[in-house]
Protein backbone atom coordinates (compact mmCIF):
# COMPACT_ATOMS: atom_id res chain seq x y z
CA UNK A 1 0.00 0.00 0.00
CA UNK A 2 1.37 3.42 -0.86
CA UNK A 3 0.51 6.79 0.63
CA UNK A 4 -2.09 7.40 -2.06
CA UNK A 5 -3.84 4.14 -1.19
CA UNK A 6 -3.83 4.56 2.58
CA UNK A 7 -4.55 8.29 2.51
CA UNK A 8 -1.74 9.13 4.94
CA UNK A 9 1.40 11.16 4.52
CA UNK A 10 4.32 12.04 6.75
CA UNK A 11 6.04 10.19 9.54
CA UNK A 12 4.21 7.33 11.28
CA UNK A 13 4.73 6.37 14.91
CA UNK A 14 5.10 2.62 15.32
CA UNK A 15 5.28 0.21 18.24
CA UNK A 16 7.46 -2.74 17.21
CA UNK A 17 6.78 -6.27 18.45
CA UNK A 18 8.09 -9.72 17.57
CA UNK A 19 7.03 -10.40 13.99
CA UNK A 20 4.55 -7.51 13.84
CA UNK A 21 4.11 -3.83 14.52
CA UNK A 22 1.27 -1.55 15.57
CA UNK A 23 0.68 1.86 14.07
CA UNK A 24 0.29 4.34 16.95
CA UNK A 25 0.18 7.51 14.82
CA UNK A 26 -0.78 7.00 11.15
CA UNK A 27 1.64 8.11 8.48
CA UNK A 28 3.17 7.00 5.20
CA UNK A 29 6.67 6.09 6.41
CA UNK A 30 9.15 5.67 9.24
CA UNK A 31 12.84 6.58 9.28
CA UNK A 32 15.68 4.10 9.28
CA UNK A 33 17.61 4.43 12.54
CA UNK A 34 20.89 3.68 10.78
CA UNK A 35 20.63 5.62 7.50
CA UNK A 36 17.89 8.18 8.13
CA UNK A 37 16.17 7.12 4.88
CA UNK A 38 12.40 6.94 4.65
CA UNK A 39 10.83 3.47 4.73
CA UNK A 40 7.27 3.23 3.37
CA UNK A 41 5.12 1.26 5.81
CA UNK A 42 4.28 -1.32 3.15
CA UNK A 43 8.03 -2.02 2.79
CA UNK A 44 8.85 -2.18 6.52
CA UNK A 45 10.41 -5.59 7.24
CA UNK A 46 13.36 -4.93 9.56
CA UNK A 47 13.15 -3.50 13.07
CA UNK A 48 14.38 -3.92 16.63
CA UNK A 49 11.85 -4.66 19.34
CA UNK A 50 14.45 -3.90 22.02
CA UNK A 51 15.45 -0.52 20.57
CA UNK A 52 12.03 0.27 19.04
CA UNK A 53 13.51 1.42 15.74
CA UNK A 54 13.24 0.52 12.06
CA UNK A 55 15.86 -0.32 9.43
CA UNK A 56 15.71 0.01 5.67
CA UNK A 57 17.38 -3.36 4.99
CA UNK A 58 19.27 -6.23 6.60
CA UNK A 59 22.65 -4.50 6.20
CA UNK A 60 21.43 -1.44 8.11
CA UNK A 61 19.94 -3.66 10.82
CA UNK A 62 23.21 -5.59 11.20
CA UNK A 63 25.32 -2.43 11.30
CA UNK A 64 23.07 -0.93 13.97
CA UNK A 65 23.11 -4.17 15.97
CA UNK A 66 26.93 -4.23 15.90
CA UNK A 67 27.03 -0.60 17.04
CA UNK A 68 24.68 -1.18 19.95
CA UNK A 69 26.49 -4.38 20.99
CA UNK A 70 29.82 -2.55 21.11
CA UNK A 71 28.27 0.09 23.37
CA UNK A 72 27.06 -2.57 25.79
CA UNK A 73 30.50 -4.14 26.36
Amino acid sequence: MNQLENGFSGLAEIEYADGDFTVIQPGAHVLCAETGKQIPLHALTYWSVELQEAYINADAALTRWKTTQNNND
